[in-house]
Parts: structure tokens; sequence; C-alpha cells
């Protein structure tokens, strides 16, 4: 793969004065949606679900805590953004149009993933993470480089393979609901399916739920149709990595779990059971295996994404109140770590001009702050303490055990391969943060956002505080009936 061109360092230090106050601008939206899930998030707790429009729009614990992480993921990104595109300004490498695109696009993708949550109709989510897939694929090849290009077109053709399975998944149910007696307009509505999922034909549903899991399995970088994710997070510009590795894999398995609600009452736990677990070993199995053989920071960054997924798709497969308060609170974690370590990675790919590893030596003397966010970000995704991962990957191995026999050893080589993982990511890690460097005088003022992506982590892990009753009630909503 090659190299993005060089900035120089004149450039990214001049990255503060270049900044257009339109820039800030794109803070209105993630601040708007965090004043909005938290608001939902102080009514739904103890007062069940709300909905509008016969059910299109509806909104539960679950969909507060979706939008709580999107905001703040998104609050990150953004304000990671005005830094990147002044450098871009400076290189010459961006201009005012495609700017203002930038930005036009961004505001949809967050528009499209805020829909993909609040909606409790089946179809209407559909359309929703279709959306996504149509603005990210604009934003991958923003740059307009080969290699962009290359990994924006696909980025379309394997998502849009899954997003092809997951509407014939839909419409599948559909016809199951209408077998059973559904009338039409409420015959995609999630809470109805469940409430009557007993009445859905057992091979129709089976077929249907298999395709749904395997077409969004694809946007949130499962296997089998995986591929696209470390071309597509390694070429776009790293606010909108951050936002795809952040929220959007945690999106797409966010409506997994809706379906699974519905696969369990109809068929049973074992089904979802074991196709969630299979998946869940496979892609943590591949994820490992190829941040072993790693050389691209930034395709590291995309690979250790398949692992926490895979992590997520395990605690789905449990399905105990633990483990899904747990896999949240990874969707969280993950999230903040994520996209902090995504924007860091843009800034030394500006600073260093190459995202090979074994060409970044001495960030730490070259650049102090930098250098230390980047590998803290890192060690939250390693899963220390005090950090959210830690306390969420702990719950996951302690239900996994507590299952029975069944999941004990699907526990146990998941583990397995986390270590495999975390030696991997850790030694790579090492080599780009340590070693003589000159200092480049680059002000930390524009690494605040990566600050806050770090103290919010931490804090979670600590103590989920006025969250924790959420979680709870989250995790309610995903409960086997």
């Amino acid at each position: 793969m090659a190299d993005a061109s060089p900035p120089g360092k004149s450039a990214v230090a001049s990255s503060a004065r270049a900044r257009h106050p339109s820039d800030w601008a794109a803070l209105a939206s993630p601040t708007v949606i965090l004043t909005c899930a938290a608001l939902l998030a102080a009514d739904r707790v103890d007062s069940g679900s709300v909905s509008a429009y016969s059910g299109l729009l509806r909104a539960d614990a679950l969909t507060a805590w979706m939008l709580l992480v999107v905001g703040a993921v998104a609050f990150i990104a953004c304000a990671s953004a005005p830094a990147h595109l002044a450098a871009e300004r400076a290189a010459g490498s961006a201009t005012a149009w495609t700017v203002w695109r930038y930005h036009m696009l961004v505001q949809t993708f967050l528009g499209a993933m805020c829909l993909a949550v609040v909606t409790g109709n089946l179809g209407v989510l559909w359309v929703a993470i279709e959306a996504t897939t149509v603005v990210t694929a604009f934003l991958v090849g923003h740059r307009r480089t080969r290699t962009s290009v290359e990994a924006a077109w696909k980025y379309v053709v394997l998502c849009s393979a899954g997003i092809a399975l997951a509407f014939l998944g839909t419409v599948l149910l559909y016809y199951a609901a209408r077998q059973a007696g559904i009338s039409e307009a409420w015959a995609l509505d999630w809470p109805t399916l469940v409430a009557r999922a007993d009445r859905l034909d057992p091979a129709v549903t089976r077929l249907g739920i298999s395709l749904v899991i395997l077409g969004y399995g694809a946007k949130a970088g499962l296997v089998p149709l995986h591929a696209w994710l470390p071309d597509a997070h390694s070429q776009a510009p790293a606010p909108v990595s951050a936002l795809m590795s952040g929220v959007l894999l945690a999106v797409a398995f966010a409506a997994i779990l809706r379906y699974r609600v519905i696969a369990d009452a109809a068929l049973g736990p074992d089904f979802t059971r074991v196709l969630l677990a299979g998946i869940a070993l496979l892609t943590l199995t591949l994820a490992a295996g190829l941040l072993l053989a790693q050389r691209d920071y930034k395709r590291m960054l995309a690979y250790s994404s398949m692992e926490h997924m895979s992590l997520i798709a395990l605690a789905a497969a449990i399905g105990s109140p633990l483990a899904l308060s747990a896999a949240l609170l990874h969707i969280a974690g993950h999230g903040l770590a994520k996209a902090t370590a995504f924007c860091a990675s843009g800034r030394i790919l500006q600073l260093r001009g190459t995202s090979k590893i074994g060409r970044v030596r001495g960030l730490l003397a070259q650049s102090p702050w930098l250098g230390a966010l980047f590998g803290l970000a890192v060690v939250a995704l390693l899963g220390f303490p005090p950090f959210s991962l830690f306390a969420s990957e702990l719950g996951i191995a302690r239900a996994g055990f507590a299952a029975g026999a069944g999941l004990s050893w699907v526990t146990a080589a998941a583990l397995l391969l986390v270590l495999i993982a975390f030696a991997a990511l850790a030694t790579r890690t090492a080599r780009m943060l340590l070693g003589p460097g000159e200092p480049s005088g680059e002000s930390p003022s524009a690494l605040w956002p990566l600050v806050l992506g770090l103290m919010a982590c931490a804090a979670l892990g600590i103590a989920t505080g006025p969250l924790g009753d959420l979680l709870t009630q989250a995790a309610a909503v995903l409960e086997r009936p």
C-alpha cells in the first residue's frame, strides 16, 4: 500500500493557524446527539419505551445507550477534524470544496447512524444501514488517490453484498410474520415480532436470521465478508476511520442484537448461540493471525476492531445478563479508545508521512504528547485498567465460564487468541513509541479531543455512575424472552 504524501512538519505545525471557523460548526450535531441521548436516558431508565409515527421511531434504554456512544465518539472525531483538515489544506491536498463535502457527508453519516438506532421498524433499520454504506463510500475515497478509490470500491462491493443478504433475510422475516397472521403494517415492527415470535415459521425464520446475521455482520467486520474493513479504515481520513470503527461497527452489531432477541424467542437460544460463537471464533482467529503479520499501523488498528467485535459477538452468544451488560460496556469503551487511537494515527501520518510501522521510531521523543496519547489509547485497547475495556473483557470471561461446558471451551479459546493479539499489538506499538528522535515542536493544543476520549474511557472503567442503571436496563432489553 502506498504511503500518503507527507505534508511536512511545517504543514502540521501550522494547522492550528489554518483552521476555519466553519470546521467547528460540525461539533453542533454531536452536541445535539449527546444532549438528546442524555435526556432520553434520564427518561427511559424507569419508563420502558416510547414510540412515534406508528412505531417507525422507537426509543428504549438500548437506544439511549447507543445514542450516547454515537454522540461521544462523534464528538471526539469531529473535534479532531479541524486540525486534520487544516493540515491537509496547508499541504495543498484539500480545497474549500472538498472540506465542505467532507463536513456534509459526515453529518449525513451521523444522521443515518442515529436513525438506525432510534427506529423500531426493521425495514427502516435496513434503509439506514444501507445509507451509511453509500455515504461512507465517498468518505473512504475522500483523498481521490488510487489506493483510496480502490478501498472505496472494495467497501461498496462487499458491504453491498452483505446488505443484500440482510435485505433478503428481512424479506423472509416479513414473509414469516405475514404467514403468522401479523398485519402488513406491523410485520416488521420489532416489539411486535418479539411478542409474537412463537408464531413464526421456524424454517423460514432460521434462514432469515442467518442471512441477517451474515449481512449485518459484514458491516460489523465479522467473517466472511470482512475484507473491506482494513482497506477502508486505513484509507479514510483519520476522523472518519474513528467514526467507522468506533460506532458504525457497533451500530451494525446493535441490529444483530435486536434480531437475536426475535430468533431466541422463535427458535430457542441454541441457534444464535452456535452461530454467533462460531463467527466470533473465526473472526478472532483471523484478526489475531493478521495482527501478527501487520506492518501498517492504521491497518493494525482496523484488525484490532475485528478482534473487539468478535468479543462482542461472543458475549451475545453467551446471552446472560452479565454478558450482555459487558457487551454494551465493551461497545462504549472500544468506541472511545478506538476513536482516540485512529485520530492520533492520523496526526502521526501527517507528522511522519508514512503509515508503515517500521518507518516510525522514537515517537515519544519527537512528539511526547502525541506519542503518549497514542500509547495510552493502545493500552486501553489492550484491556488494561483503569480503562473500561478491562471491566468489559473481565465480564465477558466470567459470563463465558459460568455459562457451562458448552461455552467454557469457546471462552478459553477466545482468551488464548486475545493474548496473541495482545502480544502483536503491544510489540508493534512499542516499536513506534520507543527510540531516539528529534523534537518536532508540535503544539499539543490540537490534541485535547484525544485527552477527553481517554478520560471518558477511564472514567467509564472506574465507575459507570449514573450510567449504571441505563446499562442494566439496556441489557435487559436484549435478554431472551
